[in-house]
């Protein structure tokens, strides 16, 4: 036994009908879908630190290797993010080397 209508014009008349509900249903979640796009915060992108300082390990320990510019694609997985004078004074106590593809050295004021 069907809930529907039995004749073609009531049929009809009900399929409006639905179709005008349905298209204000989409248009309503259309809106709180809006509504709440809006309202959701906007993650900023992190700024990449201005020096990184690079590690390499050895048995099974991180050493520090090499000081680079925050956005040099040669950084490795393992780094710290260093301040100006921290990068400058890794580089002069002679611990680490200055990358050579994003001259560190230079951008830092140390020559080679």
């Amino acid at each position: 036994m069907s809930a529907l209508p039995p004749d073609l014009p009531r049929l009809r008349t009900l399929r409006v009908w639905l179709s005008y509900v349905l298209a204000e249903i989409d248009m309503k979640i259309a809106r709180l879908e809006k509504e709440q796009r809006a309202a959701a915060p906007i993650r900023a992108r992190r700024e990449p630190p201005e020096w990184v300082l690079s590690y390499l390990r050895q048995g099974g320990r991180p050493v520090p290797d090499s000081v680079h510019r925050g956005d040099c694609h040669m950084v490795s997985g393992h780094t710290q993010p260093l301040t100006r004078k921290q990068a400058l004074d890794a580089l002069t106590d002679g611990r680490v080397h200055a990358c050579a593809i994003c001259r560190a050295g230079p951008d830092l004021g140390v020559l080679d």
